[in-house]
């Protein structure tokens, strides 16, 4: 804070950036009792969805609600700007559904505004930070373009694609880290105090205009009734004059549908035909890109067989025509963007408010960090976010809320918070990246944690806020309603141990499939809610599968040792990953336990990968008969 006698600009922690990432460790810092100041480039983009309008996804909503038992902020913003709300993959097991939101772009960025501002102990203001100040091998705080130097005990960085951000528009290219913002020069300082540095690339599909689109031709998409919600609690009563928080605790917002329609083979001829003068397959962009993202020009590329594409039409907000157009990320000129367009079904007539457009920014190879996301280099020094190779506002609000926290424990000279991949996807996301690092842009699945039949959205508080809570990122009234959660469910599971329905034990009734807590009585059902009964039955019918899941990591962590043969064919293995497949293929690991350590390998690839070899072992040759 201000030292007036000194005049010095003292905080325990500065984070650089406003984005999902540094909203995140900038309120994170707080909780922990940090004073802490927030440097953003434009008070005006704070917490802006600079690609799709939407929170959560596979693997993607299970970060959230883990950001939300740890305290954060993400989805309890998310269910008040929300317009549409979805459980994905119910028609698997409850291990992977996972909760997605369309939500109001300018509702969601606006409402996390007020509530930064309006936050104690955290101070937020435009400046652009040109300069990492530092004593010795310790950060000491930043210089910046016109407001002169802020200090710090501990530094976050959260610079999303701003790093020497390059944007590309066919044969176009201007400085910027997203469209009609400037790009960053940080990452000099940052290559000056001996930091590697790579060049990552991303991109983002055109603006349409919703009236210029003919819905009659294209498939609907509503949401699910009831809404499903990404945070453990509800949403806080808000003031009269508060026009962003659209949801109240009741959900009263009526949902907006997404539309559904695909490329035809007119879109792809036309792609093809103007390959030359796409900004990624020109040259000018020297940037890996995401490989589980693709633009529309590698979507044609790379899938020569495939006819058409799915494409989904995503509303921006209750009170704007601006559609996303969700699957045509492109870096082809603006003519070329119109064209393909209209030659989708229900676009013919489509009007482009804003083009698609590539992105070229620095990242920092994450091995150069702890597992609290501390620099190995410069000590209170932290990175969140694109900065460590990562895509996806999830992905980046898990990272910063991590790496606010420690920032400020660091700074406060008390002990870090790391979290287990066994506990948490957070854990698992965090030690790949220190460990392996990334060659590409990365993005969590639920493939990559060995203990994904635990980590399940459901059960995020249950895993989580009580460490949250020893480190004081969960606050008191959060955590007496969890505290009312667990007495709830305690007496539950002993009420379905000791009852009978039907001449039967509950608790085995509720193990099987073709039964649920619905099939009971009402007087029976009445002893706990709805959210408490599914989570008794899931932990029921989970309970033998994640006990010989746990026995399999058991078996996989022996068998690092585990040789693979020279001459595998590594697309001989059933379940493997394409991904998996390359990257195996290329490096040839000796043994099990180098597997792993890959890149893009999955604990999931490593279990099928040492199963196969187990089985190939145990293969007895087969007998010559003798005519």
């Amino acid at each position: 804070m201000w030292n007036m006698r000194e005049r010095r600009r003292e905080y325990d922690v500065i984070v650089i950036g406003s984005g999902h990432a540094g909203i995140e460790a900038a309120l994170a810092a707080v909780r922990v009792g940090a004073s802490t100041l927030l440097l953003t480039q434009s008070l005006d983009t704070i917490g802006q969805m600079s690609c799709n309008p939407a929170i959560g996804g596979s693997a993607k909503g299970q970060l959230v609600r883990e950001i939300d038992a740890l305290g954060g902020v993400m989805g309890q913003n998310t269910d008040a700007t929300g317009i549409q709300f979805r459980m994905l993959n119910r028609s698997k097991g409850p291990s992977v559904w996972a909760p997605r939101a369309q939500c109001d772009k300018k509702a969601y960025q606006f409402r996390l505004k007020a509530f930064l501002e309006r936050t104690k102990c955290l101070d937020v203001k435009q400046s652009t930070v040109s300069r990492i100040l530092r004593v010795g091998d310790r950060v000491a705080g930043v210089e910046t373009d016109f407001s002169g130097q802020f200090f710090g005990r501990s530094l976050v960085v959260t610079s999303g694609t701003f790093l020497r951000g390059l944007l590309h528009v066919g044969g176009q290219s201007k400085a910027g880290g997203r469209m009609a913002d400037s790009a960053s020069s940080l990452s000099d300082s940052l290559r000056d105090m001996g930091f590697a540095v790579g060049r990552f690339k991303t991109g983002t599909p055109c603006r349409i205009n919703k009236a210029s689109v003919d819905f009659a031709k294209c498939e609907t998409q509503v949401g699910d009734k009831p809404a499903p919600r990404f945070s453990y609690v509800d949403i806080p009563e808000a003031s009269k004059d508060d026009i962003f928080t659209l949801n109240r605790s009741t959900f009263h917002v009526e949902q907006v549908p997404c539309w559904i329609t695909h490329t035809t083979a007119e879109t792809h001829e036309i792609i093809r035909k103007n390959l030359y003068s796409s900004a990624l397959y020109s040259g000018a962009i020297k940037g890996t890109g995401p490989r589980y993202c693709p633009s529309i020009e590698d979507k044609v590329v790379k899938f020569p067989d495939r006819t058409s594409h799915q494409i989904f039409l995503e509303p921006e907000g209750r009170h704007t025509n601006e559609f996303y157009v969700n699957g045509l990320s492109t870096s082809l000129p603006y003519q070329v963007q119109v064209d393909f367009v209209r030659s989708i079904p229900g676009l013919e007539e489509a009007e482009i408010m804003r083009p698609g457009y590539a992105v070229e920014y620095d990242y920092f190879p994450p091995t150069q960090l702890t597992a609290t996301l501390e620099t190995k280099l410069v000590s209170g020094l932290y990175f969140a976010g694109q900065i460590n190779g990562t895509s996806g506002y999830e992905e980046a609000a898990a990272q910063g809320l991590v790496a606010g926290a420690n920032a400020a424990l660091n700074a406060l000279q008390q002990e870090n918070i790391t979290l287990s991949a066994s506990d948490s996807y957070i854990g698992v996301m965090i030690r790949e990246l220190t460990t392996k690092g990334t060659n590409e842009p990365y993005r969590m699945f639920t493939s990559r944690a060995e203990n994904r039949l635990s980590l399940r959205q459901d059960n995020a508080d249950q895993r989580l806020s009580p460490l949250g809570r020893e480190y004081g990122l969960v606050e008191d009234e959060r955590w007496v309603v969890f505290r009312e959660k667990m007495a709830h469910l305690k007496a539950l599971k002993a009420f379905v141990g000791k009852t009978q329905w039907d001449g039967k034990l509950i608790e085995a009734l509720l193990k099987k499939p073709e039964f649920t807590w619905e099939h009971l009585g009402s007087e029976i059902r009445a002893e706990a809610s709805a959210e408490i009964w599914d989570l008794v039955q899931t932990d029921l019918r989970y309970a033998g599968y994640v006990q010989r899941q746990t026995e399999a990591n058991r078996r996989l962590a022996r068998n690092d040792r585990q040789r693979i043969p020279c001459d595998l064919s590594f697309e001989s293995v059933r379940g493997l990953s394409q991904e998996a497949k390359q990257k195996l293929s290329a490096v040839r690991p000796e043994f099990i336990g180098q597997a792993a350590q890959i890149s893009g390998v999955t604990a999931a690839d490593v279990s099928l990968l040492s199963i196969f070899l187990k089985k190939k072992k145990n293969a007895r040759p087969a007998e010559h008969i003798v005519v």
